[in-house]
């Protein structure tokens, strides 16, 4: 059972804080439909009335929850989005980036589910930090010469982060622990990156990752027509 946090003087940003992890906590637990602001103010250790003072509806309370989970996501993945700044696509180190969204999401795998199907049924996922970043970093890598021709980052975007976000189902039931477990996220992550590498990448210009891989970088061949 959860236990409520304890109750501390009031401070409105502290207070909205804890409204939030705790209700993150619920939403893990039991999803969208387990939510309710008297239950997250009684695990958040305050009063309903000061929860309502924050969230005016349990809609806006999910709201809320699902873009903080998305801002951990995003700086678990991508760094301080206050510091982060346009990047350099051909300088993103894609192997660190891919090992580091598989082990949050080994790490946080209700969380991560749970974001992934509010996202999905929104009219408008570009307002979520997290999706923004990640399909519009790969908008920008498609754009250049490191990239395959004619990627649909839409498709490839939700492509990965539901292998990503349901690879821990596997992992919870084949697991025996936390280095198991921690296993599989590296297990899943080499094939993340071995797909990325021979499907969407310029493979040639990514040496260290064929390294890793176990394989030599493809080099461009010219084929012989059948009969010649």
């Amino acid at each position: 059972m959860t236990e409520p946090r304890k109750r501390r003087s009031r401070d409105p940003v502290a207070t909205r804080a804890d409204i939030l992890e705790a209700a993150c906590t619920l939403l893990a637990k039991d999803g969208p439909e387990g939510i309710s602001l008297s239950e997250v103010a009684k695990l958040a250790g305050i009063n309903r009335g000061t929860a309502y003072q924050h969230f005016e509806t349990r809609e806006k309370l999910i709201e809320a929850t699902t873009e903080w989970v998305s801002d951990k996501m995003f700086r678990a993945v991508f760094g301080d989005p206050e510091t982060l700044g346009e990047r350099n696509v051909g300088e993103v180190d894609i192997a660190s980036l891919t090992d580091r969204l598989h082990m949050f999401a080994m790490d946080n795998p209700e969380l991560c589910r749970i974001w992934l199907l509010q996202l999905l049924s929104s009219p408008e996922p570009s307002r979520d930090p997290f999706w923004r970043e990640y399909e519009g970093s790969l908008a920008r890598f498609a754009a250049t010469e490191f990239a395959q021709p004619g990627i649909d980052t839409e498709a490839l975007s939700v492509l990965n982060l539901a292998g990503a976000f349901l690879w821990p189902v596997w992992a919870r039931s084949h697991a025996h622990g936390d280095d198991d477990r921690r296993s599989l996220a590296v297990r899943f992550s080499q094939e993340a990156l071995r797909l990325s590498m021979y499907g969407s990448l310029q493979s040639e210009n990514y040496p260290l990752i064929a390294e890793r891989l176990g394989r030599a970088p493809k080099v461009p061949v010219k084929l012989r027509a059948v009969g010649g």
